[in-house]
């Protein structure tokens, strides 16, 4: 079940409650699970009951994405501020350095958290930061073209979509490999969150100078990227392996951008192997 949680942050201009959506589930070692830009935290359900069997799993919306309300005034939506709220989330529901998984920014979040030592391991599939000046154009102009088509399709339009498997490619291929697997109803509710996103504007425009080079030293980390990758091509897993040269980098044949519904049983025993 959701449940939300408000706790004051930081800000240039004083403390400011900051309101965090996210669901609770299973037992062990707790696993905070952290999503893409203009996603939530509904992406990582095909792996959350899975993972639940052997971990206390924290999925989370992100500040201006799903459930959870935009940063107040005085915060950016950039690494550093998302970061420092995520880590203050964790101090509010008593997570002590929980194991750390994202995808895409959730990823490069995950890695800022590992080098910060917030974290006990790190779990990356597809992590933003590593990409060149021109992968990264590329990328964020096909998050833009997304967005754009999510906000003005109406939403009878996209409930018809979602009900053939040619409608979720059409909606969906640019982040599954395997899009015809999505169920229509998680279809029709991603697209809605993609639209909805009040952080998304803020957070693409806080990544255009983001580049992650920093060693995460000390910890177990994992970077996972899926063969079928459009958005962040799978070279850059190569670079993020030079920066980071003790994580393991692991293949996920078949799969793409968010690979938790193209290859459910695969992401979740790379998740557990690497937060164990």
């Amino acid at each position: 079940m959701s449940a939300t949680v408000t706790f004051d942050v930081p800000t240039p201009r004083g403390p400011r409650p900051v309101t965090v959506s996210y669901a609770r589930v299973g037992r062990g070692e707790p696993l905070l699970l952290l999503h893409g830009i203009g996603h939530h935290r509904q992406a990582w359900d095909p792996v959350v009951d899975i993972l639940a069997t052997e971990r206390e799993v924290i999925s989370v919306d992100l500040p201006g994405f799903g459930a959870s309300p935009a940063l107040p005034d005085g915060l950016g939506h950039d690494l550093a501020a998302t970061t420092g709220v995520v880590g203050a989330l964790c101090e509010a529901l008593e997570l002590e350095r929980p194991h750390a998984v994202g995808n895409s920014l959730g990823g490069l979040i995950a890695l800022e958290l590992g080098r910060e030592k917030r974290v006990r391991s790190v779990t990356a599939f597809s992590p933003a930061g590593f990409w060149s000046a021109s992968e990264r154009r590329y990328a964020f102009g096909v998050l833009l073209t997304m967005r754009h088509i999510a906000r003005r399709l109406p939403l009878p339009l996209v409930e018809r979509l979602s009900r053939t498997a040619a409608g979720r490619t059409a909606l969906t291929s640019t982040v599954y490999a395997r899009p015809g697997r999505r169920s229509p109803e998680a279809v029709v509710a991603e697209t809605l969150a993609l639209a909805g996103a009040t952080g998304f504007d803020d957070t693409l425009r806080a990544g255009g100078s983001v580049r992650f080079t920093d060693d995460v030293p000390g910890l177990p980390v994992t970077i996972a990227w899926g063969t079928r990758d459009v958005l962040l091509p799978r070279r850059q897993g190569v670079r993020a392996k030079r920066i980071i040269p003790r994580a393991r980098l692991v293949r996920l044949p078949g799969c793409g951008h968010c690979p938790m519904n193209d290859d459910p049983a695969l992401v979740a025993r790379v998740i557990l192997d690497g937060s164990r």
